[in-house]
């Protein structure tokens, strides 16, 4: 095979010998990486070609910019970035890469990237030098992560959630986590269906809820705000925000 074909599938003993592996995918109209992956045998082709399984805001933003890169006569760029790993390692490569690359379509941080991804030195100290907090009541956890970055973390903790909004309207306060550490308190006065109708300005979420509240009171905040949070609620590779205390 010549280097100027482009392959559309590993040949099965190429693809035995690659194991799990880590890909990006790139528009080669300006060499951006518009998204990070892993995977076995023929995976990363099945993106390439916009082929791949799946529903959601990320399979349409990226199934969007492949479409857009064949529209405008190229084909989807891409790299394996490692290979030859097991499914844990390639975890671990996956979702330092997705730290790495900003603009991508990935809508999720990588395994434990909450946790372990992309830091200073000072967020490290702070993370593991931190007091614990200490929970007696009935507090509400809610990890916020890229989209804090991107607005005020009020509006990044109460919207949109998926959970059971009569448990959440028992919690006495909601606190905002972000890498192992405390770094928001507010209190809720209401728990609604994600709508534009009841958050102005969003997109409706069918089947998450938001929140309408204040910052908690002086207080409250010093009680937990950049405070650690105990191990057993820092579960390694959890998928789901949400925590209760109770």
């Amino acid at each position: 095979m010549s280097r100027e074909s482009d392959p559309r599938g590993f040949p099965p003993e190429v693809a035995a010998k690659l194991a799990a592996y880590v890909y990006r995918l790139i528009d080669p109209r300006n060499g951006e990486t518009f998204y990070v992956g892993k995977g076995r045998g023929n995976r990363v082709f099945a993106h390439v070609l916009g082929e791949q399984d799946g529903d959601g805001d990320e399979l349409r933003e990226k199934i969007t910019r492949i479409r857009a890169i064949r529209l405008a006569g190229f084909e989807v760029a891409h790299v394996i970035h490692r290979h030859g790993m097991d499914d844990k390692m390639a975890l671990e490569v996956e979702a330092a890469l997705i730290d790495a690359y900003s603009g991508l379509t990935n809508l999720a941080g990588g395994t434990d990237s909450n946790e372990r991804g992309a830091m200073h030195a000072k967020e490290i100290i702070e993370t593991y030098s931190a007091e614990p907090a200490v929970f007696g009541g009935k507090e509400l956890l809610i990890m916020v992560s890229r989209s804090a970055i991107e607005t005020s973390l009020y509006e990044a903790t109460r919207f949109a959630w998926r959970l059971d909004p009569a448990k959440a309207r028992q919690a006495e306060v909601v606190l905002a986590t972000s890498r192992g550490l405390i770094v928001g308190a507010f209190t809720a006065s209401a728990w609604l269906e994600a709508t534009a109708a009841n958050f102005p300005g969003r997109e409706d979420v069918p089947g998450r809820w938001g929140f309408i509240g204040q910052e908690a009171s002086e207080d409250i905040r010093a009680r937990y705000v950049r405070k650690r949070l105990p191990d057993n609620y820092r579960r390694r590779g959890a998928a789901n925000p949400i925590r209760y205390t109770w």
